[in-house]
């Protein structure tokens, strides 16, 4: 698939923002804590408990939650391209998964278009679907891959684009911006602090706004890729869906 040969219009750019489903470790019930003591149990160093890689529960869709998806659409037009933002987030798991997959079933249900996220065939992708099977909802065409070949499957990923073909190698994002020299606001967040700004601080503004930074960025290193100018700030639209 040569990225200069495809129709940006058809492409949805998308990242999101996931935190343990029960804050403390100390909080699962007794059942829950087992497994996860056992899904864990690798990434357990010597004299570690499962307590103390609870930090990572975030990042398993059987233990954590999906608290912000954002998307971004890139619109062309006789005077350049402009980014079309849109978020959902909340508190309602379900109703936010919902909401985006009618948007999906809208907007993007022909084998025509894409979704393109970073790190996303390993991360994003996958833990939406998963949470979405969790909840009982069926899978919108873009996330339905089972029995599908892979040149069957329309995704994209910014970070396996990157690798050329070196299964090894991890990129951040955030290191590919600034290699390519684009510019992306200083965060007063990381991924690592989405749990605390979302549990201690009931934030979801401040989550969503940082989730939407990585979308843009997504964006314009993809723009990037193909050898395009980047958006211009004053050319990003943001509309959100709560």
């Amino acid at each position: 698939m040569m990225l200069e040969k495809i129709n940006l219009e058809k492409v949805l750019f998308l990242d999101i923002e996931t935190v343990p489903e029960v804050y403390k470790f100390q909080d699962l019930d007794p059942v829950t804590a087992d497994l996860y003591s056992k899904k864990t149990q690798f990434f357990q160093k010597e004299g570690q408990t499962a307590e103390d890689v609870y930090d990572r529960a975030g990042i398993y869709a059987e233990f954590g939650k999906i608290v912000c998806i954002s998307c971004g659409f890139v619109r062309e037009t006789r005077t350049g391209k402009t980014i079309r933002m849109k978020s959902f987030y909340g508190d309602d798991e379900a109703l936010l998964l919902q909401d985006f997959k009618r948007m999906l079933d809208d907007n993007f249900n022909t084998p025509y278009h894409i979704l393109c996220g970073h790190n996303a065939k390993e991360f994003d992708f996958p833990f939406i679907a998963r949470r979405m099977l969790i909840h009982g909802i069926g899978l919108p065409h873009a996330l339905d891959i089972a029995g599908k070949k892979p040149w069957e499957i329309a995704h994209l990923d910014t970070l396996e684009l990157w690798k050329f073909g070196d299964y090894k190698h991890f990129t951040s994002l955030s290191l590919l911006c600034h290699i390519f020299k684009i510019p992306t606001p200083k965060d007063d967040i990381s991924g690592a602090d989405v749990a605390k700004v979302y549990y201690e601080e009931n934030d979801l503004e401040r989550i969503k706004v940082y989730c939407e930074k990585d979308v843009v960025a997504l964006i314009q290193l993809f723009l990037r890729f193909r050898g395009n100018e980047l958006v211009d700030e004053a050319d990003i639209v943001f509309t959100t869906a709560q």
